[in-house]
């Protein structure tokens, strides 16, 4: 359409709301459209908290790449990416290390494309277009191949992309393949949203969400989300809500933690 703007894909359908565009507007983006606007605001009428939800999450990434890097990790797989705003996972995991290798995926032509145009001239970030639903085509794909050593340890983050797999895609068998390909000492960096402490906010912020964006949302018990870890040893302090893991300080840490909806944990892959 001759009113978009020039860095929109080809073929982008602006008019129905897309999940890492109404990410993108709850963390203040501006690669969204008035569809993702409107659900955004529609979720934040139910969930006023929904935007320090968002910058929570955005934050866990920082903290769980940094823990990672200080563990030893320099190749981390991001998979369900989204958008590139600040605090990205290379400009985290680079900072402390130069030579850290990013490979992100994501489905979203929009976020690839934003993602191809930051990560121009990066020889050691790559974005390539993967759907979690096909995890073998991730792993085996060239570019992947060509940044992450499966030989080493990596870190891997599936951060609030697992709500969008549905319980009759076999989500848990699709974490387990990736974790088979890893190498003992692996990470894997998991969030997602759970319905456990506002269940009736959760199922209408849920409702609201799924009736306007094409890929469905779907919340998880704390035991659902705890499965994904199996075969992962978590580290300290388990599966909390998300300002509670590692915060930078206790200043970081809400009142109510449980008011931000979403679980995370970080498990490693025994074995070294």
């Amino acid at each position: 359409m001759p009113d978009e703007p020039s860095w929109v894909p080809p073929g982008v359908d602006t008019k129905r709301a897309n999940v890492a565009r109404v990410y993108d507007y709850l963390l203040g983006g501006s690669h969204n459209f008035l569809a993702d606007q409107d659900v955004g605001r529609a979720i934040a009428a139910v969930e006023p908290n929904i935007r320090a939800i968002a910058r929570a999450n955005r934050a866990f990434v920082g903290r769980a790449v940094r823990f990672l890097g200080g563990a030893g990790i320099g190749q981390f797989l991001d998979i369900g990416s989204g958008i590139p705003t600040e605090g990205n996972v290379h400009e985290v995991a680079q900072r402390a290390d130069p030579g850290a290798r990013v490979a992100y995926v994501e489905v979203d032509p929009v976020a690839i494309a934003h993602s191809k145009a930051i990560l121009a001239g990066h020889e050691n970030a790559a974005i390539i277009d993967g759907d979690l639903r096909d995890p073998e085509k991730i792993l085996t794909h060239q570019a992947i191949e060509r940044l992450i050593d499966f030989g080493q340890p990596v870190g891997l983050l599936l951060v609030m992309v697992l709500p969008f797999i549905a319980d009759a895609e076999d989500p848990g068998r699709i974490v387990a393949t990736l974790r088979d390909a890893l190498a003992p000492g692996s990470y894997l960096v998991l969030a997602h949203v759970t319905d456990e402490s506002k269940p009736a906010v959760a199922q209408a912020a849920e409702t609201v969400y799924n009736r306007s964006v094409a890929t469905e949302m779907h919340m998880r018990s704390r035991a659902e989300i705890l499965r994904f870890f199996d075969g992962f040893d978590l580290v300290d302090p388990g599966l909390v809500y998300i300002p509670t893991w590692r915060p930078d300080s206790p200043a970081g840490v809400p009142e109510d933690p449980s008011k931000f909806m979403g679980l995370a944990g970080v498990g490693q892959k025994p074995g070294l």
